[in-house]
């Protein structure tokens, strides 16, 4: 049996769904982990991409840094972890590190995205006698909303892909199916985990292009 079949097989036994082992349970933990480092990682990124977009002060500075993250491997930073007190706090760690991986498209995307916003519609809206408030309600975020998505979307992913380094050091997530497999020379359910996290991963962009469609200013007031 080849390693494709056998990762059909695998994905189609009812067996390997079920139980705190199974599939079921390992893609509760691992939506879990990955949704809320992304959650701590927009609530990190978006305010402070926004506030220095509005203010045109500090951005590059701010996403310079940012992406100082991109150059750290994940996993480095989490057997950093490993090695201090932290490394008995359940899924802190991999939080943490997540985060730092999602940090970077968030900020310089939400960033760019508020500095791209055309000059002369900013003035226009001034113009009308917006305040400062009404302008970024009103005009940069809309406008710099795209971009803001396309962010959201790259972390989400990145991170639904990466949330698998959580079984390197014993917890959880569709990391543990793959681990497993490796523990066992088993071929077939290695490749079967790999194949769920890229589904995840798939799924979750899928979910937030449908979001982005929905929720666009711009197809309101198209609709409206």
């Amino acid at each position: 049996m080849g390693v494709v079949e056998g990762a059909w097989t695998w994905l189609t036994t009812g067996a390997n769904w079920a139980g705190e082992n199974g599939a079921t349970h390992r893609l509760g933990e691992h939506l879990y982990v990955s949704g809320v480092a992304l959650l701590v990682a927009c609530a990190l990124a978006l305010p402070v991409a926004l506030y220095l977009g509005h203010m045109g002060k500090g951005g590059a500075l701010a996403v310079n840094l940012s992406n100082v993250g991109r150059a750290v491997p994940v996993f480095a930073v989490l057997a950093l972890f490993m090695v201090t007190p932290l490394r008995n706090s359940g899924y802190l760690p991999t939080v943490i590190a997540l985060v730092l991986f999602a940090v970077p498209p968030l900020l310089t995307n939400a960033y760019v995205g508020m500095r791209e916003v055309d000059r002369s519609v900013i003035e226009a809206a001034r113009g009308m006698g917006m305040s400062g408030g009404q302008l970024f309600l009103r005009v940069e975020l809309p406008l710099a909303y795209p971009m803001i998505m396309t962010g959201l979307r790259s972390a989400a992913v990145q991170v639904v892909a990466t949330a698998s380094i959580a079984a390197m050091v014993g917890l959880g997530g569709l990391g543990r199916i793959i681990t497993a497999g490796f523990n066992t020379y088993d071929t077939a359910q290695v490749f079967a985990g790999a194949v769920l996290v890229a589904l995840l991963a798939l799924v979750v962009e899928g979910v937030l292009v449908a979001l982005d469609r929905l929720l666009s200013p711009l197809r309101r007031r198209r609709t409206a």
